[in-house]
């Protein structure tokens, strides 16, 4: 199998789009609003790249509600020095300035948004999220609106009347509550929150919260599996490019095992080409792989 090979195989697995009986479930508990949910991405497309035929992923939408609803000042502050915190630590840019200028209001409707998209299938789900992540910590666009969550809708594909339709419907609401009913159950109360399930359904899972190196995860998979799994490599820079779309040089630089200096050397030859852009952001460097190129 060449590596573009095991790349569209993986690819092809992705828990959004995938029903094949998989050994490994990992919930994985997200706020779309919390940065280090957001600094996990580089770490999540590595495992998904390399190990992505021994497992599924399913989406829980765990918000951290409580802590923005006294809206008071000094609260905006704490959280725009934790977003800033987080950007600098893990090379995923998030400006905390969005808050002390244009505070999130009604974070929930960006929660039941996701679940609105997921309902047109698992991968418009994840292209949305990933679509309103972009928004929020590059953009500094406030996810709390209508008008951007329909931008978000239309960047990433959706039948976006049918969207704006599923947002106000049972079926995204009931959604968003089973998935804080499973937050509860699972008592989680930290996020981002993994918990690895095996195919015994009488075992407990493995909850791991936080930000861990990457063996850590590989070394659970192992641990699950009782087997050393096979690794697939990553496929070749531009296509990779191709298939994320906008990347940031941390996550290109875990993925391939390379530092962020080697990886912008790279992708400074492919912008020469034309085949990328550079997107300054406030930490770290971003990537867009120009369409016309394609």
């Amino acid at each position: 199998m060449t590596n573009e090979e095991a790349f569209e195989f993986n690819t092809a697995s992705h828990p959004f789009h995938c029903n094949e009986k998989k050994p490994i479930e990992i919930y994985r508990f997200i706020d779309p609003i919390c940065p280090e949910c957001w600094a996990l991405e580089p770490i999540m497309k590595k495992l998904q790249i390399e190990y992505g035929q021994y497992f599924k992923i399913k989406h829980v939408v765990s918000g951290r509600l409580a802590m923005l609803n006294l809206g008071r000042k000094q609260k905006y502050e704490n959280i725009a020095e934790l977003w800033d915190k987080t950007g600098s630590r893990f090379g995923m840019s998030c400006d905390g300035s969005l808050w002390l200028e244009n505070p999130i209001s009604a974070p929930y409707l960006a929660s039941i948004a996701i679940k609105a998209a997921e309902l047109q299938g698992r991968k418009a789900g994840i292209r949305f999220l990933r679509k309103l992540q972009e928004t929020l910590f590059l953009e500094k666009q406030n996810i709390s609106t209508l008008e951007v969550l329909q931008s978000c809708a239309e960047s990433a594909g959706l039948d976006v009347p049918e969207f704006i339709s599923d947002i106000h419907s049972n079926s995204a609401a009931k959604a968003f509550q089973c998935d804080l009913k499973i937050t509860s159950e699972m008592d989680v109360s930290e996020i981002p929150t993994l918990v690895f399930f095996n195919e015994n359904i009488e075992e407990e899972g493995i909850k791991i919260t936080g930000n861990y190196p990457y063996e850590v995860y590989v070394q659970i998979i192992e641990e699950m599996l009782q087997e050393q799994p096979v690794k697939s490599n990553p496929p070749p820079l531009e296509v990779f490019l191709k298939h994320f779309h906008l990347v940031a040089s941390k996550e290109i630089s875990v993925v391939y095992n390379k530092t962020v200096q080697e990886v912008e050397r790279e992708l400074k030859k492919l912008q020469l080409k034309q085949l990328v852009e550079k997107v300054p952001a406030k930490y770290g460097t971003f990537w867009r792989y120009l369409p016309e190129s394609q």
